[in-house]
């Protein structure tokens, strides 16, 4: 049954402004003064009165417990089927949804919603209460405001026993969420009572975790499926990879076995970009990456042993501890190794040593970030001992741009979202530097002291406007950056592409310049070693030692004649 209702209405007959016109004043009442009516009131003296209107009150103090709140969600389905229909089944619901058209209970209800229904539509075509009417003036510019950013939340590790927070990692679909992963990375200091659990928490409500997360060991990366915002995957410190679907509760749904896992903690772990939403890849200091699908994760699918003489022995493999991969450049991902070398990789070569496609070196210590900028993915930022660096892909000598050497170890960076010349870096003694280096090169567009610990971990959420820091004692502060630093600059794209170019152009010449150098000095080596040999007859040993003696002796007995002069001088 379908209800069927056309009406016409000029648009002039309702909604019509007011028109207003000028005329000339009219006077309405004109009220003569008349002076004998003061004879009716009587002066008063005095003329000022205090009245206190306040009611006499007393202070008490009560101290209320604290209302926990927990959240509790529900998973809604399709539903309201009887037993025996199958909703998946469109034969069966179309046969049941015809049933119950024809009940006359059914007519009467959709009868009387109907009526209503039909109010609501007259009133909402009556106007338009979301007119723009002002559309067409240009908004005013907002004045350039200075660089800062506001804490809005600090969450700590609600043990005893603090651990740092190694991983973050944001909601998929908002930021009202985040992951957090525990461990302490320092040798030898798991202590009897420290915990292993990772938790979810809710922005919201933040004084107690949404969920926690029992792994077999300490998570060290922990990361939401970007398809899936139930399933998440973490990397434990024991090498094994876990996988946990929220519906499901704390415990993981399925670990990785120890014989086909790796042999160090799992410093990276990423999402890859499937059809089924459920493949990763993970990347350990072992030496190895692994690639693993969590509908059986037995053992992984593939493996690259990170060796840079593309022999592929694991001995010679360079520990990883940072991971990289853009999904707009499905075959190609990038490792950071504790050697200071980036490696470059491309999953999709046929054989091992082909799947190593190049290194790039620059650090002095280990690679702690790696990052592609979203805008121009073949620019990337790396993080290491004092200093961050971009590099290009076209130049693999050096990096085209880099800060100065700090006085504190940097330990993690990324870029900005919204941005291209906007990226962030953390440091030992707590700081968080925002970078633009369109705005300036040389020091950071805003540096904050979020804490008196090191700073370990960083994640930047999706719109760019909220940025995680985790520390060494498992704190969390949560800031939101100013819209200056998270909005889009007019021509910024231009400007950042136009210095990217620059200044990976003048790498080129500087690079050609040094091999021109490094070249004629060897030739002039080359030319200086073969005329030596002509002028030199070579001397057998014995010969060298007695010329080597007879210098010697001389040299001492001409400083004893001129010690000897000088006496008979005086």
């Amino acid at each position: 049954m379908e209800i069927v209702y056309v009406y016409t209405k000029k648009r002039s007959d309702f909604g019509r402004p007011c028109n207003f016109s000028e005329r000339a004043a009219e006077v309405a009442v004109d009220i003569a003064p008349d002076p004998g009516a003061a004879a009716a009131f009587v002066p008063r003296n005095p003329v000022d009165a205090h009245v206190q209107h306040a009611s006499d009150m007393s202070e008490h103090e009560v101290n209320t417990e604290r209302v926990e709140v927990e959240t509790r969600g529900v998973n809604h389905t399709e539903g309201g089927w009887p037993k025996d229909i199958n909703p998946h089944e469109m034969e069966q619901t179309i046969r049941f949804r015809k049933k119950v058209e024809k009940d006359e209970n059914y007519i009467n209800t959709i009868t009387h919603l109907g009526t209503l229904m039909e109010h609501c539509i007259k009133q909402n075509n009556a106007i338009n209460i979301y007119e723009d009417y002002f559309g067409e003036e240009e908004m005013a510019e907002v004045e350039d405001e200075p660089p800062s950013a506001k804490t809005i939340n600090v969450i700590r590790d609600p043990n005893i026993t603090k651990r740092t927070a190694t991983h973050l990692s944001w909601h998929p679909d908002g930021c009202k969420k985040l992951a957090i992963a525990y461990s302490s990375l320092e040798f030898q200091q798991n202590l009897k009572d420290m915990s292993f659990d990772s938790y979810i928490w809710d922005l919201e409500n933040s004084n107690k975790p949404e969920l926690v997360l029992k792994p077999s060991s300490p998570l060290v990366t922990l990361e939401y499926n970007p398809k899936d915002s139930h399933i998440l995957a973490g990397g434990c410190y024991n090498g094994q990879i876990a996988y946990w679907d929220t519906r499901k509760g704390r415990l993981p749904v399925e670990v990785s076995t120890v014989e086909f896992s790796h042999r160090d903690p799992v410093y990276g772990t990423i999402w890859l970009q499937s059809k089924t939403g459920t493949e990763c890849f993970s990347a350990s200091t072992d030496g190895q990456v692994l690639w693993w699908d969590i509908r059986k994760l037995s053992e992984p699918t593939e493996t690259l042993v990170l060796d840079i003489t593309r022999k592929g022995l694991l001995e010679n493999a360079l520990g990883a501890i940072s991971l990289e991969f853009e999904p707009t450049m499905p075959t190609k991902f990038m490792v950071g190794t504790e050697q200071g070398i980036i490696i470059t990789c491309n999953r999709k070569a046929k054989t091992p040593p082909e799947k190593i496609t190049g290194t790039y070196s620059g650090h002095h210590g280990p690679v702690y970030a790696l990052s592609r900028n979203p805008f121009y993915p073949k620019f990337f930022l790396t993080v290491g001992d004092w200093t961050a660096r971009i590099w290009s892909e076209e130049s693999k000598e050096s990096s085209i741009m880099w800060t100065k050497y700090h006085l504190s170890y940097l330990t993690d960076g990324c870029w900005s979202t919204v941005r291209p010349a906007v990226f962030f870096t953390t440091k030992m003694d707590g700081t968080l530097d925002i970078w633009d280096f369109l705005f300036k090169q040389n020091d950071p567009s805003l540096s904050l002291k979020i804490c008196d610990e090191p700073l370990f971990s960083l994640r930047l959420q999706d719109n760019g406007c909220f940025v995680g820091c985790g520390s060494k004692l498992g704190t969390v502060t949560l800031l939101e950056i100013s819209s200056g630093l998270c909005t889009l600059q007019r021509n910024e794209k231009t400007l950042a592409t136009a210095m990217f170019e620059r200044e990976t152009r003048r790498e080129k010449i500087l690079e050609a310049r040094h091999r021109e150098m490094r070249l004629k000095e060897r030739v002039r080596s080359e030319a200086r070693g073969e005329e030596g040999k002509e002028e030199t007859p070579e001397e057998s040993s014995p010969e060298l030692l007695e010329r080597v003696r007879s210098e010697f002796l001389e040299a001492i007995e001409a400083e004893r004649r001129r010690r000897a002069q000088a006496e008979a001088r005086r």
